[in-house]
């Protein structure tokens, strides 16, 4: 029996191929997380500013709401409020999920997810719906609008990032233990959406 050629070129060949590899790997490290991280502190400061505006309104007024507001009521969102909060522990779930290796388990966590948030969008919407003011009715108003308006543009975008995660769950091995970025990223915009929606709900509805 004949023992295999060594081809000497192609061994070398090879070896620089992988050295060359882990060099791009060790001077490129992955940065998804940081740019993910950087994009939401960017996106915290816009916030913060519309919270600096409200307040600096409200500080400013002789009355607030001013006179005439009708009163908002509290028992829409307060429900749609927990329903927020408990999906990112829903959200959690998926995470952990995927980092065990169950796909399916995931992909159910992650369903739950999308459609409670799809149920605070609806929930908004109605709440719009029976609003007794509108956009230009008074500052309150207009503040009111901007602020949910602009929050509830970031629940859709994160409904998005679920829904894509979930379609892109759909190849075999395409998240699992070692590769789950996806997943990280969609739960740690999810729960910057909370976050915010509870500042929000604190300015809006409590104080």
């Amino acid at each position: 029996m004949q023992s295999p050629t060594i081809d000497p070129a192609k061994t070398a060949l090879n070896y620089h191929q992988a050295h060359a590899t882990d060099s791009h790997h060790a001077e490129h490290p992955d940065l998804r997380r940081f740019g993910l991280i950087m994009f939401l502190a960017a996106e915290g400061m816009i916030f913060l500013g519309l919270f600096g505006s409200y307040l600096a309104f409200r500080a400013t007024m002789p009355t607030w709401p001013p006179a005439g507001t009708p009163e908002l009521e509290l028992l829409l969102p307060g429900v749609n409020t927990v329903i927020l909060i408990a999906s990112s522990f829903v959200m959690h779930n998926a995470d952990t999920a995927i980092k065990k290796n169950d796909v399916v388990g995931m992909q159910t966590w992650l369903a739950f997810t999308a459609a409670m948030g799809g149920i605070f969008l609806v929930g908004q919407l109605y709440e719009y719906s029976h609003l007794e003011f509108g956009l230009t009715a008074n500052l309150f108003a207009s503040a009111f609008y901007v602020m949910t308006g602009f929050h509830g543009l970031h629940v859709f975008v994160g409904v998005s990032a679920i829904v894509a995660v979930l379609w892109r769950s759909r190849v075999t091995g395409h998240y699992s233990s070692e590769k789950h970025f996806g997943v990280e990223a969609a739960e740690i915009y999810w729960h910057f959406v909370d976050v915010v929606w509870i500042v929000l709900f604190g300015l809006l509805y409590l104080l």
